[in-house]
Parts: structure tokens; sequence; C-alpha cells
């Protein structure tokens, strides 16, 4: 039986989109077909034509920024990914579904009140289909969880408490991009921790109400430097070409991050940057950063439950602990992405060691403490019973073995599974509003009902 393959286009191929090139290319190619793709910068367009060229794979249309419309009418598009940064989500997803295409947009939808009314008008006029793709939900550890409170195995949920550690390898990225603007990435309420509401929402099946939040730029930023007395620093982490000067200039730094580390970001970004003037590589304590790096949250769900979030972005180890207390008992869920950031000889860490699965510093040297190692564990405790550790299935691929998963149901165009994992627009929707609000409440010092459907 021949099996008709669906016309996707990309939009947006920075670092985020190889996932669902790799996908389209490789296992899912007897589904999937990507015929046309655009990015503001063609120095990444040339970048990736040349991957796809050395794996043989024919090139997709090249479309500019603004020409979305005549993309989807001229390669008769089924399906937009969208991978471009945060703020243009609401204008790219609105635009694709009115010119006819179903869309699969990275988390977060977009950033704020008017994006969510936009894209839902354009959802109403067009009757097209929405996907978040919530990778966090496919993890095996998160998928048993749910399962846990799914089969009733701690009654109803009276309340969680769910605490989110970024090491200063990773957390300290979103301070060098992009994400250090909260116009362009409503701050990390909106472009990370949508990834944990989510969660919070599926694991215990109830919509957030109202939000409040307090929280801060405490350790990142030129004003925290200067408080700590930290030196002048190079306003990026990337050295000159000359071989010279960069062995004179390269800065014994963990916080730096020189691109030429990374022969895929140097190619996307650094020799890329000479098109739009985007820098990857600032300083984590430059000027300009106006995101908070701690943060803590209360949610009041329709349910009757209630959760106390918090966030950190310069921990020295990465990871998350989430309770969930129902009225028969509790289940608390520990994982350790990184047990700790070590620093070589050369002054220089892993890039990102949450999505690597690296284990090793760029010396050689293993990064597990003493104390503390990676790993996870699931432990149910009903009422009058001892505690009970739940077996947790092995996955596969980034994002705690999520993503695998997730591409299958994904490009399968799966909506039905026991565990509710394949994420709408609603669910899309119900987890920026909890940022949203959380964003209001940081600037009003009062709680913030939502706007989850």
């Amino acid at each position: 039986m021949t099996t008709t393959r669906e016309r996707y286009a990309l939009v947006g191929t920075g670092h985020r989109s190889q996932m669902y090139l790799d996908a389209i290319v490789g296992p899912h190619a007897d589904v999937a077909e990507l015929v046309a793709w655009s990015d503001s910068n063609p120095g990444r367009l040339d970048h990736y034509e040349g991957v796809l060229a050395e794996q043989g794979v024919p090139l997709p249309a090249r479309y500019g920024p603004g020409d979305v419309e005549r993309m989807i009418a001229e390669q008769r598009v089924d399906r937009v990914i969208v991978t471009t940064p945060d703020f243009t989500h609401a204008e790219i997803v609105s635009r694709a579904l009115l010119a006819g295409a179903d869309v699969v947009v990275e988390k977060p939808l977009t950033i704020d009140r008017e994006g969510v009314e936009r894209i839902a008008a354009a959802v109403a006029e067009s009757g097209r289909n929405v996907v978040t793709t919530f990778n966090y939900r496919y993890s095996p550890r998160n998928s048993e969880l749910r399962r846990v409170v799914q089969d009733g195995g701690i009654g109803r949920v009276t309340g969680v408490h769910f605490e989110w550690v970024l090491d200063t390898v990773h957390g300290a990225d979103y301070f060098r991009r992009w994400h250090r603007e909260k116009e362009h990435s409503g701050g990390l309420l909106i472009h990370k921790a949508s990834h944990h509401f989510d969660l919070v929402n599926w694991w215990i099946g109830a919509r957030p109400a109202s939000v409040y939040a307090t929280g801060g730029l405490r350790f990142y930023g030129d004003a925290n430097a200067a408080e700590r007395g930290l030196a002048a620093r190079p306003g990026r982490g990337s050295v000159p070409d000359d071989a010279e000067a960069a062995a004179r200039d390269r800065p014994n730094d963990p916080f730096a991050l020189d691109l030429r580390d990374d022969p895929r970001l140097e190619s996307l970004y650094l020799r890329a940057e000479q098109h739009d003037g985007y820098l990857r590589d600032r300083d984590v304590f430059s000027p300009g950063i106006d995101i908070e790096d701690n943060l803590s949250v209360l949610v009041e769900y329709d349910g009757g439950a209630s959760l106390s979030y918090s966030l950190n972005a310069h921990a020295p180890w990465e990871g998350y602990r989430v309770s969930i207390n129902g009225t028969e008992g509790r289940v608390e869920l520990e994982v350790v992405e990184r047990a700790a950031v070590l620093v070589g000889a050369d002054g220089r860490v892993v890039l990102d060691p949450s999505l690597s699965g690296d284990d090793e510093t760029a010396d050689g040297a293993a990064s597990v403490a003493p104390v503390r190692s990676r790993g996870e564990r699931l432990v149910l405790q009903r009422h009058w019973e001892e505690a009970r550790e739940i077996e947790i299935p092995e996955g596969v691929g980034g994002h705690g073995g999520g993503d695998a998963f997730l591409l299958r149901h994904l490009f399968d165009r799966v909506t039905e599974d026991e565990l509710g994992r394949p994420a709408g627009y609603d669910d899309g929707v119900r987890a920026i509003s909890v940022g949203i609000a959380g964003n209001e409440s940081l600037l009003t010092g009062r709680p913030v009902a939502t706007i989850a459907p």
C-alpha cells in the first residue's frame, strides 16, 4: 500500500530546527516531505542546504520571511513547522493558518495576550489545526507520573510543589541571546516555564485559574556583576579569527561562549551574523538583560488544587523535583539531568548538558559529584503504606527520552493516546496563560486571572 506523504514547510532554520529536519529526511520520510523553507537569515539556509546536499536529499524551495502565503500556495503545503523566535510566533502561525495550512509550533505558542487573541481568531476563521510541541510530556518519567495520578494512585489531587533548576551552563545560555529581552521571549516564565506549566496542567488534568508571581534578575546582568565586584568583561565570547589573537585573547571563563567551539553553532550564527547582526554569544553579565533569573509562582486551579513553583537559572546542578499530594497519598519525582558543572583546564565546560546528554567536561573529566549523581526516581506512598518506587521505562533521544516519541506522534498525526500526550491548541494556550498572568503579576504585585480555555 502506498502512503501519500504530507508536504511540510519549515519557517525558521536555527538550532532547534535540526530535530525536525532529521525526522523528515530520516525515520519519518515515509509520511513527510520537506518542500519549502524560510528564514530571515540566508546564512542559516545556506548551512542546512549544505547538510541536505551531503545527504543526497532534494533541496526544498527557498522563500523569504514575508512569503508565507505564497510559499504555502505554490508548494501546496499541508503543514508548516514554526521554529522562529517566540515573539514572531503569533504572526507566522496566524498567517499560515489563514493561508490554508495546519501548523506545528515550538513552545511557547506565543508570548502575550495579544498573540493569543490573534492566533485564536485565525483558528476560528480557518478551521485549521495547531499543535504545540510539548516534548517533555513524552519523557518516560513524566509519562509514568501522569499514569500514577490518572489511575487514582493518590486520589484527588490537592496540591503540587515543583522546583526546576537550570545550571550555570544551560541556564546562562538564556542570558546571552534573544531570550534575555522580555519583548522577544516573554521571559523565562513564558519561554522556559511553559514546558513546566504544561506538565502540571497535564499531570493533574486541571486548568489554571489565577497566578501570583514574584522574582527578579539577581545573578546575571551588569548590575549584579558590579555588585559582586566582577572585573570588566568582553562583550561577547567568540574571539578574533586571527590565530595569534585567539590564543592571546581567549577568555579563561566558564560563562563565555565561543561559537567556534561548536562547528554547527559557528556556521549557523557566527558566520551568518553578517546578514542581520544577530549575536548569539553576548556576555551574560552585560547590559540589556531584562528577564528574571529567579522566579516563584503560586497557581490556583479550577479543580481546587494549587501549585507552588520555583525556577532558578544559575544553579550548580540541573534537574527538577516535583511532589503531588492527594487525598490518598503522595507521589514524588526527582530528576538529576546534570550532577555538577565542572570546569576543564582551559576554563571551558560543555555547551548544553540537558540536551546533549554529555557527562564530561571539556577536558574529559567526569562531571558526577560524589554526593549527587545523574538519574531519576519516582516514588509513590499511599496513606498507611510504605513508600514504593515506580519503575521508569528507558527513553530515547533528548528531553528525557521524549523527543523520539513526540516525533512519532507528530508525523503520524496521532491524536488518541492512553495518557493524553498529544498536545493541541488549547494545551498551548493553557501553558502560556500561567506565564502571561505571572508576568502581569510581577508588574502589579497582585494575583492575576488566566486566559486558559
